[in-house]
Formats: structure tokens, sequence, C-alpha cells
């Protein structure tokens, strides 16, 4: 599958404005990829989206450096002793950590399913962004947001990392799915969304790693996979910043309207060609 340095950096530029917000990266890339005239289900292709998110992780990497650093100390405190299981930094990373596995299982057990043509499809796309933009409003509803980042608990981050299973189908949204679940969970908005990105990490690198090989071999080349994952990198790291601005003062049922507007275009589309 050929796939020029055009191509590339417009893919870039989508999977960097849109992975870090509530509208599904995967969503809009699918739908990039079918106005440029790409086979959306190709393996190759959908193993390029994948490979370049890992610009979008070290943006999250470098913005949270510093969190990162702590939070690493803590939790080896943590392996240490007693004491330092009393930590708040532990008990945070270690809801990351155990929220990260079940994405982690999920995803390798049914591989094939979503890089298959029905979940890379665009009406599975136009259904999700409607749907899941009704769980994203309930989760506001009934949002107390009483807990903040010291008071995240392993149960929190298990359930998180479950919703967070549920992004794998394209046009939910990773971070939709984690944010909204933080929210039920009477987590505060800005401490769901940092958690969002902290699980993002081990998710989104794995996946990266794992296709790597299929991008290359698939006959898209080094030169695509680089341009699309430096691009990738630079708007990402610009849209964290914005992104934790926005949830601290607004509800994320702002970016509802766009989601449902951009589902319904998806499957009238369909439906008259």
């Amino acid at each position: 599958m050929s796939l020029d340095l055009v191509d590339a950096v417009v893919l870039g530029v989508v999977e960097g404005l849109t992975e870090f917000l509530p509208v599904s990266s995967t969503g809009h890339l699918t739908i990039a990829e079918g106005l440029l005239g790409l086979k959306v289900d190709d393996p190759s292709v959908t193993a390029f989206t994948a490979v370049i998110q890992s610009g979008a992780i070290l943006a999250v990497l470098i913005y949270f450096a510093t969190d990162i650093a702590r939070f690493a100390r803590g939790f080896v405190a943590g392996l240490r002793s007693a004491q330092g299981r009393q930590g708040e930094d532990w008990q945070f990373t270690l809801a990351v950590v155990l929220g990260s596995l079940p994405i982690g299982v999920v995803g390798l057990l049914f591989r094939d399913v979503i890089k298959g043509p029905v979940l890379r499809s665009l009406a599975t796309v136009g259904i999700a962004l409607i749907a899941w933009s009704a769980v994203m409003v309930l989760a506001e509803r009934r949002a107390t947001q009483a807990r903040g980042e010291s008071q995240v608990t392993v149960r929190d981050g298990l359930l998180i990392g479950l919703a967070q299973c549920v992004a794998l189908v394209p046009g939910v949204s990773r971070s939709g799915a984690t944010i909204s679940a933080g929210l039920l969970l009477g987590i505060d908005r800005v401490t769901a969304t940092r958690m969002s990105f902290f699980l993002a990490i081990p998710a989104l690198t794995a996946a990266g790693a794992l296709e790597l090989p299929s991008a290359l071999d698939g006959g898209i080349g080094a030169g695509p996979v680089i341009v699309g994952t430096v691009v990738s990198f630079v708007v990402a790291y610009a849209s964290i910043a914005l992104l934790l601005r926005f949830v601290a003062k607004h509800s994320i049922v702002a970016f509802v309207p766009y989601r449902v507007v951009l589902g319904a275009v998806v499957l009238v589309v369909i439906a008259v060609t």
C-alpha cells in the first residue's frame, strides 16, 4: 500500500489534534484515510495509524516528565517498603499500571477483529461517535467530582482501564471513554484527564511497537512513518496544554455536538454513495 509524504503529514496532524480530545483519533484517522483515497482496512494503513500515535505519546512523556519522574520514585519506594506504600504517588501509579493491563489483554486477544473490516469501517465510526456521546453526557450529569488525584484508588484504575478497552472501537475515543469513566467514579475532571494521558503511555506505545513491522513491510516505508510520527508529536504537544486548560473550566459535553454532527454526516454520506 503506497502512502506519500503529504498523506503522512495530513494523518500526523489529525492524530496529533485528536489523540487526546474526546472525539476519537482512530475515527478521525479512518475518515481522513477515506478522504485521501486510502483503503481504511488495509493492514499496512491500520499499522501506520498505530505507529504514528507514538509521536503523541512522546509528547506526553516530555510534557509530564516531572510528574512521571515523581510517580516513578513513588512507585519504587512502594516496592521497597510498607511505608512507601502509604504515599499518594504509589497509589496513583499503581492504579495507572494495573489500569493499563486490560487493554493490553483485550488488544492481543482480539487483534484480528480490531484490525478487521467491521471495526475499521466508516459505518462503525459514525455509529460509535453518536452512541458514545450519550455516555459522555450521562457521565457529566452524574459527576460529583468529589475526589482528586490523591484519592484515586487501584479499583478506580482497573475500572477506568476496562473503560479504555471500549475505545478499541473506532469512534468511541480513548480519552472520551477514560474521562467519562473517571467522572462516573466521582473523580474530578482534571484528574480524570491527567489519568487518561498516563494510561495512554503503555497502551499506545505497545500498539505502535507491535504494528511497526507491518507498517514498514506493507510498502509504506520509513519516510512517511517518520514524518507522520514527528508531525503527530508537534501537534499533540500543543493540544495537551489546550485540553488541560479547557477541562479545568468546561464540561466534555462541549464536544458532543461536534461528535454527533460528524457521526451523522458520515452515516449520511455512506447511505447516499
